[in-house]
């Protein structure tokens, strides 16, 4: 990894630098740079492990995993499975939503499709790749646990709190469909054609939010003081992490797409947790989302879905803190 970042740097540097006649001391140069380093070294990690988790999500047994999901609805070992499968899928909060709904309609307890569709934009394995690149495997690990014990958490809290009934009605009243029993006993070079077409078509979506993100991590790179961030979001202010949270729903976007922005906030040196709250509040919770939601979801159990994954984001922000 070290070696790929060093022709990435050699790289910027011959573009801004020597082609571009800008200096390291300019806002731009430095922006551009960093800009062409995030970039290149992201979209390399991101087509790498596309692939790979297509190739494993291929050979997953989903009917057979719905039939365990509702087995287990009563130990809390469904909501557990359910937020690790929400762990393994790539997909944003958004796009978690109709995956979500067929959970409905299959007649998977509420609770447990909660848990799924808590985590599933929260842990994502590309995010997670680059995680694990950028801070080490500890803060990868707690991250990934953090993830799923907050759809857990959430999932049976929402559920016991008798939140289901407040799911939209077209929804209770529509029938289960039925999934094949068949087995797929393609060999891999068979599915290879079916697996390329959906790396293709994740690292489509992917793309805009990798630029978007890494674009924002590079204005605040280059143009953000760093004295604006030790006055906000420092470790001493008890309600930075709340308002990373806040701050960070309005800013709809992917889990690789918001890490550039993550690292440059770090790198400002806002606190870690602080940072990850933001990322958290930007990735599993988003205005897109609640209206999205609207169409499967009353009010009342928006706000508290709302609500109880805020509080969830926030306390994970002060362990972190704690911790790192």
């Amino acid at each position: 990894m070290e070696t790929l970042t060093n022709l990435l740097t050699y790289l910027a540097d011959f573009v801004v630098y020597d082609n571009f006649g800008l200096s390291s001391t300019d806002k731009i140069g430095a922006a551009l740079h960093y800009f062409i380093i995030t970039f290149s070294e992201i979209s390399i990690l991101v087509i790498l492990v596309t692939y790979l988790m297509g190739i494993v999500t291929n050979y997953l047994p989903l009917n057979k995993i719905r039939l365990y999901l509702e087995k287990n609805k009563k130990t809390g070992i469904g909501n557990l499975a359910a937020s690790t499968l929400g762990a393994i899928t790539p997909f944003c909060s958004c796009s978690s939503i109709p995956l979500f709904v067929g959970m409905l309609k299959a007649r998977i307890p509420f609770g447990i499709t909660l848990s799924f569709l808590i985590t599933s934009p929260l842990v994502n394995e590309i995010a997670i790749a680059l995680f694990w690149v950028a801070y080490g495997w500890k803060v990868a690990v707690i991250y990934i646990i953090s993830g799923i014990l907050l759809g857990v958490v959430g999932g049976i809290v929402l559920d016991k709190m008798g939140m289901a009934e407040h799911i939209a009605d077209w929804l209770k009243t529509s029938d289960s469909f039925q999934n094949s029993e068949e087995e797929d006993k393609r060999t891999l070079l068979q599915r290879l054609p079916e697996i390329n077409l959906e790396a293709i078509q994740t690292l489509k979506k992917l793309v805009v939010y990798v630029f978007i993100g890494i674009a924002i991590g590079s204005f605040i790179h280059g143009y953000v003081p760093q004295a604006f961030f030790e006055s906000y979001l420092s470790k001493s202010n008890i309600f930075a992490v709340p308002i990373a949270v806040l701050a960070g729903i309005p800013l709809y976007i992917d889990a690789v797409g918001v890490l550039p922005v993550l690292e440059s906030l770090v790198s400002k040196g806002v606190p870690l947790g602080t940072g990850i709250a933001f990322m958290m509040g930007a990735i599993g919770l988003s205005l897109p989302e609640a209206l999205l939601l609207k169409k499967v979801m009353k009010t009342r159990l928006i706000i508290a879905f709302f609500t109880t994954i805020s509080i969830g984001m926030i306390l994970s922000g002060f362990v972190f803190n704690l911790i790192f």
